[in-house]
């Protein structure tokens, strides 16, 4: 029987608060499960886009109830549970020699961890054995029926409280795994708080061996999946904290481990400036950190003190693992303890990745707010192997100091004021455009290809018009999880007028085509339905089947912004496709015009022949560039080289300017709307 091979223990069901709209994107609540048929029992299937530090709280705003139940079954997630829609989420138990539970988020139909709570360490005895006079405070979501390392029971005596030395074996013999490592957090983060009253050489040497063990170079991959995504932040916190009050003995002290380093000097006015130089190892190669005092910030001690410095050659990647920011930590993490009047350091970082095209960032971590914050520090100089930052300590905020580099991804001030600036030209251009033809219709769409033309043109530039007054929306509204809906009907809108746009320059490929190839004439009323069909009618279809599909499965929309997703359902594809097929279309339709506009020149002197067939190539190929969108195949440029800064500017140039080029090749330049304007503005 079912039951029998998979010795379930227990079914247990409780009820949870559940905020659909709020789940978007950050789901601070309870896991919501559906249920999937089974022959003998209703299986839990799936919980949408929690965050691993959130998966199991149960606060809410708008409330509403549904039945969560949790079946404890080995493997049930792999081997059981369907994996059908991208970010469902399946919890299962450890095994039993482990307490806590592992959840796996769907992806690409197959399951894959997402958070590891499993763990084998008592926190809890280890802690009494230290101080049996302080409880810890446990996290009430952690059971405390799980397998022990009871070793440190029988240690609680004085020498283990005087150097800690006694849960040492206990915490090194422990799997590094993500359950433990967020144990051992837990761990360093009480004994700051509880028993850092007076920090001996011993005890700072204890407490260096059990934070190296979860800083090891080769566990990193292991933070991804611990539940609390602030835990290297509390992991930074608690050392700080912790060798802030080391005691110095003969002024100065060090203790050194592998991947972490503290030093300490007695200071005061009279010294000439304070320095402390690490070198650690990281992946092999060693790297080097400088911190130094300036001799002006000495001068305001008004007495004896203490600097202390620690350096952690690599929590930068395990931040980076946990804090899904944009950017890459390129130095080691220096942290300072300093008294209150000093403010200004000067930090000298050596770069892990010496790239000559990419800049640093010197950055300070704001411990309130758990991020890099650039605000604390300026470049003094930065070459290709080292970064001089000078920073701003503030004991509250500012304690921990690196350097960042930029990733692949570019995100350019200039692009963005690039934008903005021929979004707003573009919007104003085209405003003109439809004023003029509103103004010149009937003088300038006497004749049945006149007409055709214009009509194309006007309908290129309404929807080029709406689609960037709904780009700027839809910038506005780009927080996804506080503006579903809002964001929803804004990308459909922006996908379908920007695919109309499209279509229409394909309609007014066609018809240059047809002028050019084809001898029998077409009526008007054929041509308004057959542009309208492929005009409107194709992008319509396109957007509803794109938003019916990809929607249920909460894959329309990108997390960052109102616009296609592409990671999970590539809806994006949904106008890549149909754009750069009719870019590729218009190319030849260009390239036919060029063709039959070298062949009308045959008969021409050699000299005035060449001249005027290239005049007249250039000045076609730039009055149709813009309107039938050939500056869009720049898009294919990027796909190629996304890192490109110049091909990243040149489409950012042609693209949002396109207004602007309608407006000057397609009605300005047009002799019929000139002489048109010419005579209204005789008669008037």
């Amino acid at each position: 029987m079912w039951f029998q091979r998979h010795h379930i223990a227990k079914l247990y069901c409780r009820l949870t608060w559940f905020d659909w709209q709020e789940s978007i994107l950050s789901l601070p609540g309870g896991i919501w499960l559906s249920y999937v048929p089974s022959q003998h029992l209703a299986l839990p299937a799936v919980a949408r886009y929690p965050q691993p530090s959130e998966l199991f709280s149960s606060q809410k705003r708008n409330k509403a109830t549904n039945n969560t139940c949790l079946v404890y079954f080995p493997d049930g997630c792999v081997s059981l549970i369907p994996c059908k829609d991208n970010r469902d989420v399946c919890v299962q138990p450890c095994s039993p020699s482990f307490h806590g539970e592992t959840s796996f988020v769907c992806k690409d139909k197959k399951w894959q961890m997402f958070t590891d709570a499993c763990a084998n360490l008592d926190i809890q005895s280890l802690f009494q054995a230290l101080s049996p006079t302080y409880p810890l405070n446990l996290d009430p979501m952690k059971p405390g029926d799980g397998a022990k390392y009871s070793g440190a029971d029988d240690h609680g005596n004085e020498n283990c409280q005087a150097d800690f030395s006694c849960i040492i074996p206990d915490i090194l013999s422990s799997p590094a795994i993500p359950g433990n490592i967020a144990d051992i957090v837990d761990l360093l983060k009480q004994i700051s708080r509880e028993l850092s009253g007076k920090v001996s050489r011993g005890k700072m040497q204890s407490y260096s061996r059990i934070a190296n063990h979860v800083l090891n170079s080769s566990i990193v991959s292991s933070w991804a999946f611990i539940r609390d995504r602030n835990a290297s932040s509390v992991l930074l916190d608690s050392v700080n904290l912790f060798a802030g009050k080391l005691l110095l003995t003969n002024g100065s002290e060090s203790v050194q481990e592998q991947f972490i380093s503290t030093k300490g000097y007695s200071i005061h006015k009279n010294t000439a400036g304070k320095s402390f130089d690490f070198s650690m190892e990281f992946n092999s190669d060693n790297i080097t950190g400088h911190v130094f005092i300036p001799e002006e910030e000495l001068l305001k001690l008004s007495k004896t003190s203490k600097a202390i410095s620690i350096a952690f050659p690599t929590l930068g990647a395990i931040i980076e693992t946990s804090h899904l920011d944009p950017v890459f930590v390129n130095g080691m993490v220096l942290s300072v303890a300093l008294p209150e009047e000093l403010q200004h350091i000067l930090l000298t970082f050596e770069k892990i990745n010496k790239l000559e095209s990419v800049k640093a960032q010197c950055v300070g971590w704001h411990s309130a707010e758990r991020r890099w914050d650039d605000r604390a520090c300026q470049i003094k100089s930065d070459d290709v192997s080292s970064v001089v930052c000078f920073c701003k300590y503030h004991r509250q905020t500012f304690k921990s100091f690196s350097i960042l580099m930029s990733p692949a991804k570019l995100r350019s001030a200039v692009l963005d004021y690039i934008t903005c600036v021929g979004l707003g030209l573009s919007i104003f251009s085209l405003a003109l455009c439809l004023t003029i033809e509103i103004v010149v219709w009937h003088h300038v769409t006497k004749t049945e290809v006149t007409y055709m033309r214009h009509f194309c043109l006007v309908n290129i530039a309404t929807s080029l018009l709406v689609a960037d007054i709904l780009f700027i929306l839809a910038a506005i509204v780009h927080d996804t999880a506080r503006n579903y809906q809002l964001c929803v009907a804004a990308t459909f809108f922006l996908h379908f007028f920007y695919l109309a746009l499209f279509f229409w320059m394909f309609s007014l490929g066609l018809l240059i085509l047809y002028g050019l190839l084809v001898f029998f004439k077409i009526t008007r009323s054929v041509f308004i339905a057959t542009a309208f069909s492929i005009g409107y009618g194709c992008p319509l279809v396109i957007s509803v089947l794109t938003v019916a599909i990809t929607e249920p499965r909460n894959g329309y929309l990108r997390a960052e912004a109102c616009w296609l997703n592409w990671y999970e359902t590539k809806a994006l594809l949904a106008f890549v496709v149909p754009a750069l097929s009719i870019v590729a279309v218009n190319l030849m339709v260009v390239l036919v015009v060029v063709v039959k506009t070298g062949r009308s020149s045959v008969g021409e002197g050699c000299r005035s022949r060449d001249l005027s067939t290239m005049i007249r190539i250039s000045k076609n190929v730039a009055l149709l560039t813009p309107v039938l969108g050939l500056t869009w195949g720049f898009g294919l440029a990027m796909t190629v080289d996304k890192s490109s800064l110049a091909f990243h500017v040149t489409f950012a140039l042609l693209n949002a300017f396109q207004g602007f080029f309608i407006l000057l090749f397609g009605t300005l330049l047009d002799r019929k709307v000139l002489g048109s304007l010419q005579h209204l503005s005789l008669i008037i």
